[in-house]
């Protein structure tokens, strides 16, 4: 990491991908935005600078002398011919543009490698927390799940991990994620607390509303644990790189959303927080997992939201429809699980509709299920996956025909945008 080659977005949707690109050459790349200081950018003293997307560049910057790649430097972001030029120039190989710049023009070595980053992070978390305690609100999903085993390996004991079950995770993931965890030097804490979340959330219909309760919820539960465990000094996060980028400062004070589910008040009574992944893309965050020993079910896992089943319940949540949507979803994600190649996000939602069936010679009036399946490259934007008939026809038949309270199942065609990944 000690070859950095900064990007300067004015303003680009492309600016992720391009940092993605630029490592993959195994070259460390970071994104500022294209205001910043001539001062800033001498500090961080790059072997060179990518300019994306419109907008005048400071010239005290260029006076600094630092190489300076001007081909992204585009008037139209939209259309096939932006991407083709974009590909053209950030494409792998020795006779790609960005290849000629970073190794022939700025002199890099590709000496940026995962493992070197595990063993600097290890070294700094070693420093930093000596023989103190360290806790985290660990989710069961990729981000706080590497972070733990990153810091088991580095503080091996040292680390508790409170898993607030709130009950709305799909069929077997709280057990699994337990087992997991056992193998690993840590405390590990699982609260289960389904039966407090769903009593808060009686009644409710309105997803944001959901969201709100359940963050709420997920607070209050994570500060009571940590008040049974006395003094720990740190608290570490999952944060990664986007979270940094989308907070436009290199450096993230405050303490961020925990998986999107609610921010962990600013008030509790740490010194200081630790994110050993803030630097790292998901891909990365990925790979890092392997290497820790993480296994592939857990890392590859699909996307879920922090709120869980219960933004994919349309209507109040209950035990009941939560049983009846793990299980579809069971069914779908066992389907295509097997598809090759995948949809990129899959998953089954239960909607408010109801519709009339017959089951056993007896009229049911039951919820409609949808399947949702997408690809996307950065889910900014997605298109629905053309599933297989077979697939889909196989799909509604085990699900009406093994699970009581569903009449029929639908299958979602709508691309982002208009529609969005989740229904809500």
């Amino acid at each position: 990491m000690n070859e950095l080659v900064l990007i300067l977005d004015f303003g680009s949707p492309h600016r992720e991908f391009l940092a993605r690109t630029i490592r993959e050459f195994n070259v460390y790349a970071e994104i500022l935005p294209g205001e910043a200081s001539a001062e800033r950018i001498s500090a961080l003293n790059p072997i060179g600078i990518v300019l994306l997307g419109n907008g005048e560049l400071n010239p005290a910057i260029q006076e600094l002398g630092f190489p300076i790649f001007e081909g992204f430097c585009e008037n139209v972001y939209e259309g096939d011919s932006y991407h083709k030029h974009f590909h053209a120039i950030s494409k792998e190989g020795r006779e790609g543009k960005l290849y000629d710049f970073l190794f022939n023009i700025c002199g890099a070595t590709g000496n940026y490698k995962l493992e070197d980053y595990i063993r600097t992070q290890i070294e700094q978390i070693q420093q930093i927390v000596g023989k103190e305690k360290v806790l985290l609100a660990l989710s069961g999903g990729v981000d706080s799940s590497v972070c733990a085993a990153l810091l088991s390996k580095a503080i091996p004991g040292q680390l508790t991990c409170v898993f607030v079950d709130h009950g709305l995770m799909r069929l077997g993931e709280g057990d699994a994620v337990e087992e997991i965890f056992a193998g690993f030097d840590l405390d590990f804490i699982r609260v289960n607390a389904m039966d407090r979340f769903l009593d808060k959330l009686k009644g409710v219909t309105d997803p944001e509303a959901k969201r709100k309760i359940i963050g709420t919820e997920f607070i209050r539960v994570f500060e009571e644990e940590a008040k049974k465990l006395g003094r720990v000094p740190f608290l570490a996060q999952g944060t990664i790189y986007p979270d940094i980028i989308e907070s436009g400062t290199a450096q993230n004070a405050k303490i961020k959303s925990h998986h999107n589910v609610g921010g962990l008040p600013e008030n509790l009574d740490f010194e200081k927080i630790i994110e050993p992944l803030s630097a790292l893309f998901k891909n990365e965050v990925r790979k890092i997992g392997i290497l820790l020993g993480l296994p592939s079910s857990l890392i590859n896992r699909q996307p879920f939201p922090g709120p869980g089943l219960a933004v994919r319940i349309i209507g109040e949540v209950t035990a009941d429809k939560l049983e009846i949507l793990r299980y579809a979803d069971a069914i779908v994600r066992k389907e295509l699980d097997m598809l090759i190649p995948r949809p990129d996000q899959y998953f089954a939602v239960l909607t408010d509709t109801y519709s009339v069936g017959v089951k056993n010679g007896v009229r049911t009036f039951d919820p409609v299920l949808a399947i949702r399946a997408v690809t996307s490259q950065d889910f900014m934007t997605a298109t629905y996956s053309p599933i297989p008939h077979e697939v889909l026809g196989r799909m509604a038949i085990c699900i009406t025909g093994e699970i009581d309270g569903v009449s029929r199942v639908v299958y979602d065609i709508s691309s982002k945008p208009p529609g969005t990944v989740e229904w809500s």
